[in-house]
C-alpha cells in the first residue's frame, strides 16, 4: 500500500458525509462519535493508524467485521481490490451501502447478520479488520485468514482493549501484536463480552 496515497485520501474524505444528525457538527474532531444504535463512528486518526497497520494493497481480498456509517469502508475499499463488509444493524448497512454506491465503490460486497463466523464462501481473506472489541481472540475469523494475511481487531473487555495485529505467515503460523490500547463498542454475536 501506498502510505503516502492513503494519507492524502483520508484528508479529502469528508468524515461528516458520514454522519448523520447533529454529531455531524463535530466531525472535524479526533473523537469517537454516536452515529445511532448504540454504534461509533472511530475517531479519524485511528482508523487512519488500523488501515496503515492492516496494510491493504490493490490484490487484497478484504473481509471488515462492522460496517458502521462505512468511514472504514471506504478507506479499505480504495486501497483493497475487493471488501466484504459485514454490519448487524439493517438501518446503518443500508445507510452506509448508499453513501458507498454514492461515492462510486463497486467493489464492496454488503452483508447484514453476525459477523462473527466471517464470510466463509468468500473465505480466504488477505485481510480482516475488525471494529468491534471482542471479548477474546475470534478464532473463527482467524481460520479464514489467509496464508502471508493480516488481521487488525481490539480484544479485552468493556472499556479497554489491545488493539491486535494477527499475522499467518506463508507457512501457516499465527503471531500475534499488541499495537495499542482502545475503546470500541461490542463485537455482537459470539465473540461479544457476554
Amino acid at each position: 500500500m501506498d502510505k503516502r496515497k492513503l494519507v492524502q485520501y483520508y484528508h479529502q474524505l469528508d468524515r461528516a458525509f458520514f454522519i448523520d444528525g447533529p454529531a455531524s457538527s463535530m466531525a472535524d474532531l479526533d473523537s469517537a462519535l454516536p452515529i445511532g444504535h448504540g454504534q461509533t463512528i472511530s475517531q479519524p486518526s485511528l482508523v487512519l493508524a488500523m488501515t496503515q497497520a492492516l496494510d491493504p494493497d490493490l490484490d487484497s481480498s478484504v473481509l471488515e467485521i462492522g460496517t458502521g456509517s462505512g468511514y472504514q469502508t471506504a478507506l479499505l475499499a480504495k486501497f483493497s481490490l475487493v471488501v466484504y463488509t459485514i454490519e448487524t444493524v439493517p438501518q446503518l448497512q443500508e445507510s452506509a451501502k448508499k453513501r458507498l454506491q454514492d461515492l462510486g465503490f463497486s467493489n464492496i460486497h454488503f452483508m447484514c447478520g453476525d459477523g462473527s463466523q466471517g464470510w466463509p464462501e468468500h473465505a480466504p481473506f488477505d485481510r480482516v479488520m475488525v471494529t468491534a472489541a471482542a471479548g477474546s481472540l475470534p478464532d473463527a475469523l482467524i481460520d479464514q485468514l489467509a496464508p502471508g494475511g493480516r488481521m487488525i481487531v481490539p480484544v479485552g473487555p468493556r472499556g479497554m482493549q489491545e488493539l491486535t495485529l494477527i499475522t499467518r505467515d506463508k507457512k501457516g503460523q499465527i503471531q500475534k501484536k499488541v499495537l495499542e490500547h482502545v475503546v470500541f463498542v461490542e463485537f455482537k454475536g459470539r465473540y461479544g463480552w457476554h
